[in-house]
């Protein structure tokens, strides 16, 4: 009878990322496995996570989404469910009373593989698994050999070395790149969104990607109008001393919802518990506002800065914060933009923000009123605030 072939690919997958996956598979192919198990440590033995790290669940979770598309994969969650310190001779014992008979393949990087011989119970883990070390090159597979010579005389194991298998990561470099907006490359689309909707490690979306997300839940004709606005946002905040990097944010994700029926839209206000008033429930280009505010928290973890920001950009609110105007007025007098009095409000909006968003919100009132629309009285109780706040008269 011919025994299983089981790989079993540990570590702390703090984040799990393209480097991690590649070398599974190049496991996978060079030893033929029947079954690759990727176990993720509860609490790993050799090093301390980083503060702020997610819980061994959501790791867990993590690499489930990173490995669901890796052929023989299977992420095994024994480590995380056991808790506490995770050793590997424990989890060997576990999984030779679940396949009697396999044949197990240790597969671990060529650091790991010189100290094997301090893990705890190194005696037991050899003989219950063989060492698949991921070799970075040529130099490498010298140091290799001359490790896997020590632990043939000392614990008489074998060693089975896998070539060009390494790509260079190193998970601390990667949740640096993740806080400053980089590192998007080295994820499963998958892993990143999930990642940035929880904002795990710090991580901030890449614009690149927020816009490619955003942009494809829109009309082609209505991406030229969100490209202006993040472009005016920009240049606002940088006039006024706003959050650069959440008008950007605010900007792209503002209009996500533009086009979704109304009634998809009053089940995302419904979903996400979001109180919408007998005017608002009947009107899109009120509720767009709010539910792509929703979308914006729940698939891109925006903080409430943002997330107001795009839930009030349609009507503004009495205590309007900075993002709050500057959003309302750059979706106002972005370049596309073509109406009687834009370019003297463009011109206000860089002298005098407040004025300029009084006047903003005063043009919407007289607008929706020529066209026999009756304005939101949210719109009213911003500009009667706004005047009152900054000493204009009316």
């Amino acid at each position: 009878m011919i025994s299983l072939k089981i790989g079993i690919f540990g570590g702390t997958f703090n984040p799990p990322h393209n480097g991690h996956v590649r070398a599974a598979r190049s496991a996978a192919e060079r030893l033929q496995l029947d079954r690759l198990l990727v176990i993720p440590s509860a609490i790993p033995p050799h090093k301390a996570l980083p503060e702020g790290s997610p819980t061994s669940r959501e790791r867990l979770e993590l690499t489930y989404l990173a490995f669901q598309e890796v052929p023989c994969a299977e992420v095994c969650p024994i480590e995380v469910e056991e808790g506490g310190v995770s050793y590997t001779a424990d989890t060997l014992r576990t999984l030779r009373e679940r396949y009697p008979g396999a044949q197990f393949f240790l597969i671990m990087g060529s650091d790991m593989f010189r100290t094997l011989d301090s893990w705890y119970s190194a005696e037991t883990v050899l003989r219950l698994a063989t060492p698949a070390v991921l070799s970075r090159g040529t130099k490498d597979d010298k140091d290799i050999a001359e490790c896997a010579a020590k632990y043939k005389e000392r614990f008489g194991a074998d060693a089975v070395v896998i070539g060009n298998a390494i790509t260079e990561v190193s998970s601390t470099e990667l949740r640096q790149q993740l806080r400053e907006r980089r590192g998007v490359e080295m994820f499963s689309d998958a892993v990143y969104s999930a990642i940035i909707a929880r904002r795990y490690y710090g991580a901030k979306p890449s614009f690149d990607w927020l816009r490619e997300k955003s942009y494809a839940m829109v009309l082609e004709k209505r991406i030229p109008h969100i490209k202006g606005c993040e472009r005016e946002a920009v240049a606002l905040a940088e006039r006024w001393g706003g959050d650069v990097e959440a008008a950007r944010e605010s900007a792209i994700l503002h209009d996500m919802t533009k086009y979704m029926p109304l009634r998809e839209q009053l089940r995302v206000l419904d979903e996400y518990g979001i109180m919408a008033d007998e005017m608002e429930r009947a009107d899109v280009k009120l509720l767009h506002a709010k539910t792509a505010a929703a979308i914006a928290r729940a698939r891109f973890g925006v903080p409430d800065d943002v997330y107001n920001a795009i839930f009030w950009h349609t009507t503004g609110r009495p205590g309007m914060s900075l993002l709050e105007k500057i959003i309302y007025m750059a979706d106002y007098i972005e370049p596309t933009r073509d109406f009687e009095g834009v370019e003297t409000l463009r011109r206000l909006c860089y002298e005098d923000l407040d004025k300029a968003t009084a006047e903003g919100l005063r043009m919407s009132i007289i607008d929706m009123k020529s066209r026999g629309i009756v304005p939101h009285p949210r719109t009213e109780e911003a500009l009667r605030w706004l005047m009152a706040e900054s000493g204009m008269k009316g």
